[in-house]
């Protein structure tokens, strides 16, 4: 390769991507284009550097980013991605004998090629991601092949920050003795001697302290702000992330209740970065200032050494009630948040069934059960720190009372009375917020497990593992011997069920409510496994296909239509990869959406409110239908896709769909006599098994063989 050619890279890779691609296959890590795009998180459309290394230790390879010299780099640090000017990138394999690089450049076909260094230098920024293939062989450790804990490993990558925040303590710590140590000099040596030369000495070297202090305190707070910023960004996109990918049967509770747990991530976020972590950081420094009382007032430090044991063996002991507690509060918290969820989004239907009354019992009986066990909580809690200010107090009456004999005996001075006076307040103010620590400690722990909990559940994309790579399918649908049932079922959906769909071939599915035509369409887009049996897309097992890819290839339009909030555009757009606006205006005109947009002043850039309200049923299905449709995919699964249009809007569309869908693979869902017109072959499902299958002239057979009507007729 002697020089970059401005070639033109596919449409729907950027050269991010296809040297991600070209080096995760080089450290036989393969990743899929798939999970490349489901790991963009940047508002612009492509990888962002965060991006590339998070999918690359997701697949097994240890991947840093930084400046480096192009001059530095060796056959040791191959390969590694070399950003140039002007977005691009390519990928550094060495060097010849005689200094020339080897380069894959994407823009120039998949083979390596050479060029040199000084060509390569003007085009270069001076950053690079280096990669290394991660050696450690327990591919089932969840932590090894996720790049680490979704929680331990944000701490371990800001221990730098904590330990600077522990320095920073240490120091004001030691600073704060300063005080103490001025008043008993002034006291002892100052005031008898009138020496107010020393005095303004002493006053100006105790005024430095203090500015270091206050600096060291500011210091303090900004290294926690800033270690749990970044610990926040990283383990709030693997929350989020696990959220997106978990798998449809480990989802547990009401939407409501994994709302709630998702949030109580805030609960140990605030943990982590607030004053709580500098009052347990401040907590060791007591032995410190008791051994200083020691070395000032001698006998004196026995009162405070008495007194901390004191307050923190009530600490523990109420350790157990403040747990036990904080569950409770936290199992409240969920019920209170799934009543308030299932309200808000079924308001319209509360309203015209009079049901405001029944969800108002739920809602003030949640209220009542976290109003109670949060009174308790607060009693035990207020009980601890009143317990601690009277220990507080009395320990510092007691140094006084004792104070006055030892100096009657001559064994200590005023001013060691009044530093050490101050150093037991200095010494046991911790403590005084000992009672609001363990609170919180006891509900970021119960956050802790609740989320870790969800972290565990099983997910989609498997850390560590690799998938088959398929960016286009002929359409090939096989179901095998397909035995399923839902999660808590004792019933199988689905038994034995198995049926073969050729590339471009159009088929209904029909059958009664519950026979499980549903199902099918939700194991074909592998939001469910089988329980036995599989189900295969062009003679691949679809649990071997990337989620991202499967489903890019299979346009869906479900029973149950979602649209988001936005505009109408990033409704259909939501999960194309770099769409047109060609692909746009197609998929519009054949849904229908067009015959509406067409009219509005703002068209496709009507904005929309949460699941579409203020739209019609008929529009909403038009939506989704443009969504399924916006990246031609090879297969078109709907589930009664038009039963919420009119007839005439209806025939539009199925004459539309018709013309537009004369190579791809069609399977409908439906009750509906007009959609069979888009079919030529009917399987019809009875009991979780296969009824009847042919073409579309058997039904009307079938149904006279049954005696009994199954809703749907031919055409």
């Amino acid at each position: 390769m002697t020089e970059f050619k401005p070639v033109q890279i596919a449409p729907d890779i950027t050269a991010i991507e296809a040297c991600i691609l070209h080096v995760s296959a080089h450290l036989d890590r393969p990743v899929t284009l798939a999970a490349l795009h489901a790991a963009q998180s940047g508002s612009r459309s492509g990888l962002t550097i965060r991006d590339a290394i998070e999918v690359t230790q997701n697949a097994g390879i240890q991947a840093g980013y930084g400046k480096h010299s192009l001059s530095g780099f060796d056959s040791a640090l191959a390969p590694a991605l070399l950003l140039l000017a002007e977005g691009k990138a390519v990928v550094f394999h060495g060097r010849t004998q005689d200094g020339t690089l080897l380069i894959f450049d994407p823009e120039l076909g998949d083979n390596i090629g050479e060029i040199s260094a000084e060509k390569l230098h003007m085009a270069y920024t001076g950053y690079a991601i280096l990669f290394r293939r991660d050696h450690r062989e327990d591919v089932s450790d969840r932590d090894v092949k996720s790049g680490g804990h979704w929680f331990w490993s944000a701490m371990a990558a800001n221990r730098w920050s904590y330990i600077q925040v522990a320095l920073a303590a240490s120091l004001a710590n030691v600073l704060g003795l300063s005080t103490s140590i001025f008043i008993m000099v002034v006291y002892d040596r100052v005031l008898p001697n009138e020496a107010t030369e020393s005095l303004i000495a002493l006053t100006a070297g105790v005024a430095l302290a203090l500015v270091f202090d206050f600096v060291l305190k500011l210091l303090r707070a900004s290294f926690i702000d800033r270690a749990g910023q970044k610990a926040d960004m990283f383990m709030g996109r693997r929350v989020f992330d696990q959220l997106l990918n978990i798998r449809m049967k480990s989802r547990t509770g009401s939407t409501g209740a994994m709302t709630s747990t998702v949030r109580e991530f805030e609960t140990l976020r605030e943990f982590f970065t607030s004053a709580t972590l500098v009052a347990v950081v401040d907590l060791p420094f007591i032995a410190l200032f008791i051994f200083v009382i020691h070395l000032v007032g001698g006998p004196l430090a026995l009162i405070p050494a008495l007194a901390v044991p004191v307050v923190l063996l009530t600490g523990l002991a109420i350790q157990p009630v403040l747990s036990r507690l904080a569950e409770k509060s936290f199992s409240d918290g969920q019920s209170k948040q799934s009543v308030l969820v299932e309200t808000v989004s079924g308001l319209e239907t509360i309203k015209t069934t009079a049901a405001a009354r029944s969800m108002r019992k739920r809602w003030e009986s949640a209220i009542e059960r976290q109003s109670l066990h949060g009174t308790r909580s607060r009693t035990v809690t207020q009980f601890a720190l009143n317990l601690t200010g009277f220990t507080q107090q009395a320990a510092q009456v007691l140094i006084v009372f004792y104070g006055v004999f030892l100096i009657t005996d001559g064994q200590a001075s005023m001013g060691a009375l009044v530093a050490s006076v101050m150093l037991t307040g200095r010494a046991l103010a911790p403590l005084g917020q000992l009672a609001q620590t363990l609170t919180r400690v006891n509900q970021a722990r119960s956050a802790y497990r609740n989320l870790d909990a969800l972290m565990q559940a099983e997910s989609e994309r498997p850390k560590g593992k690799t998938w088959i790579s398929r960016r286009s399918f002929e359409g090939r649908i096989a179901f095998k011997d397909v035995q399923f049932a839902y999660p808590g079922q004792a019933e199988d959906t689905l038994a034995g069920v198995t049926f073969t769909i050729e590339p471009g071939e159009k088929v209904a599915i029909l059958g009664p409510i519950g026979s499980g035509k549903s199902t099918i369409s939700r194991l074909l887009l592998g939001l469910y496994e089988p329980r036995a049996g599989s189900v295969m897309l062009d003679g691949v097992d679809i649990r071997q296909i990337d989620p991202g890819d499967l489903r890019r290839n299979i346009g869906s339009v479900l029973q149950d239509i979602w649209l988001f909030s936005g505009t109408i555009r990033e409704n259909i757009f939501s999960g194309a990869v770099r769409p047109r606006d060609e692909d746009l205006i197609h998929s519009g005109r054949v849904s229908g959406v067009e015959d509406f947009v067409a009219r509005h002043p703002h068209g496709y850039d009507l904005m929309l409110a949460e699941r579409g309200e203020g739209l019609s049923g008929g529009q909403r299905q038009a939506i989704a239908m443009a969504r399924a449709l916006i990246g031609r995919p090879p297969i078109l699964l709907m589930d009664e896709p038009t039963s919420a249009m009119d007839v005439k809007t209806e025939a539009e569309v199925i004459r539309r769909l018709k013309a537009a869908t004369q190579d791809t693979t069609v399977v409908i869902v439906t009750h509906r006599t007009s959609l069979l017109e888009l079919v030529d072959r009917v399987i019809v499902i009875e009991g979780g098994r296969i009824g009847a299958d042919g073409p579309k002239h058997i039904l009307t057979q079938h149904v006279r063989k049954a005696g009994r009507h199954l809703n749907v007729a031919t055409s």
